[in-house]
């Protein structure tokens, strides 16, 4: 007899909980290798998760809309049939579930709790995300027993704790700058720029429609206000002379696409450049761990990717620097369509180190883009326009049609000065504006 758990994949560095959206298997049921169990949703995306025996399904041990932590047992297969295992549920002090698998070869483990990480000091259960924010923002055990919790059976949330600390931190700056004398100028400074924010009120007119985000809409949202609270974002801008490389790309993508079976875009083109930008400027390539800074080895392109619904997803092409200009579009052109039909897998997603955003595709000029954490820089690339331009040459200057380009490269300041940011984005124009018309692919 061989009792298996089936344990929740890592699907990501910063995705540690999962939610179960839909289970597509019972109990009883019979379950090949590699056939789907459960279909679960992160932060990042939703995916399937298939099994990694063949067996029985003897127990599912969560709840569809149940939260999973990477790394625990979801589920118990057999992979003998004649297996009798008894289940014994039982509540627990909050109404969260606990489940004893009974084995018949000897005494049953001790109860796991499986919807969250219990503090038993507490009573109550917290997130490993509201865990993190509670310790980086020093916040005692008697001042979480005062969160009223608004998640489901009165779990606190993040946006509950969030709401705790943006009081807190009113009340300290209140109280600050009412003795302002005593202080410091830094201390002033402090004391004065205080994130607490209180929500406008909104009021409703007659045809108004109210329509409630999705679930990914929600998670984008906190996203960038994440990204947003975290990072000191500034943005420097470049204009370039992409005349090369449309001129090189609209002689070669008919011939290309019949060799190669792959349309030739321009996100490509510009990823090629970027990752010789980063090759030439590594502390971009960079992410920030309190007051330790992260070099990354690995040079792993994130591509923003729009949605049908609306929504954005960022597939990642890794070690984007080891290939060519061929296999970047492959990857492009893959990542993309698995993307917009909702095929891609938890690794597509995770382990990015740079983001592009391509914003020209809808025509727009130039954009600020937000950074997607961890990464500290992101790059977005407008609209290619013609515009007369000078044009300087050995017999004198003259006035010429030229192809144009914007790209906006927004860093964080807490780590990349000015001089770096704005010598970086500097660099990718200068690769495109090189570009050598003669090349092959």
């Amino acid at each position: 007899m061989a009792q298996i758990e089936l344990i929740m994949p890592k699907m990501g560095e910063s995705v540690a909980e999962a939610t179960i959206i839909k289970w597509l298997k019972k109990e009883g049921d019979q379950i090949a290798v590699d056939e789907t169990v459960l279909e679960i949703a992160t932060d990042k995306v939703d995916t399937e998760i298939p099994s990694t025996v063949s067996g029985t399904l003897v127990k599912r041990l969560y709840l569809e809309g149940d939260i999973i932590l990477v790394g625990k047992a979801f589920a118990v297969i057999s992979t003998d049939i004649n297996v009798l295992i008894e289940i014994e549920e039982e509540k627990t002090t909050e109404t969260s579930k606990a489940y004893t698998l009974i084995d018949t070869k000897g005494p049953p483990p001790d109860n796991e709790i499986n919807l969250h990480i219990e503090d038993v000091s507490l009573g109550i259960f917290l997130s490993p995300l509201v865990r993190n924010i509670a310790r980086e923002e020093q916040i005692t055990t008697a001042e979480l027993e005062s969160i009223t919790g608004t998640g489901a059976k009165g779990r606190i949330t993040k946006n509950d704790i969030l709401a705790y600390i943006s009081g807190k931190d009113k009340v300290t700056k209140d109280a600050a700058v009412e003795r302002l004398p005593e202080l410091q100028p830094a201390k002033i400074i402090q004391a004065i720029s205080g994130t607490s924010h209180s929500k406008p009120s909104i009021s409703l007119n007659a045809g108004d429609e109210v329509i409630e985000m999705d679930r990914m809409r929600r998670l984008i949202a906190d996203h960038m206000i994440m990204s947003k609270h975290t990072s000191a974002h500034v943005t420097s801008f470049v204009e370039a002379d992409l005349t090369n490389v449309v001129l090189w790309r609209e002689r070669v993508k008919k011939e290309f696409e019949k060799r190669e079976g792959e349309k030739l875009t321009f996100t490509p083109i510009f990823i090629e450049a970027l990752t010789k930008a980063i090759k030439d400027f590594p502390m971009i390539n960079i992410s920030l761990d309190g007051t330790k800074i992260i070099k990354r080895k690995n040079i792993n392109i994130g591509m923003a990717t729009a949605l049908a619904s609306g929504n954005l997803i960022v597939p990642v092409i890794k070690n984007a620097d080891t290939l060519n200009l061929i296999g970047l579009t492959k990857q492009v052109n893959d990542l993309a369509a698995r993307a917009r039909s909702g095929k891609l897998s938890p690794d597509d997603i995770q382990g990015g180190t740079y983001t592009i955003s391509n914003l020209g595709s809808f025509g727009n000029v130039m954009g600020t883009p937000i950074i997607n954490q961890p990464q500290v820089a992101i790059l977005a690339v407008g609209v290619i326009k013609k515009k007369p331009a000078v044009i300087e040459t050995e017999s004198g200057d003259f006035i010429g049609i030229r192809h144009f380009m914007y790209l906006s490269h927004s860093y964080d300041h807490r780590v990349v000065d000015g001089s770096l940011g704005g010598q970086f984005v500097r660099r990718v124009a200068d690769y495109l504006e090189q570009w050598d018309v003669k090349r092959e692919y």
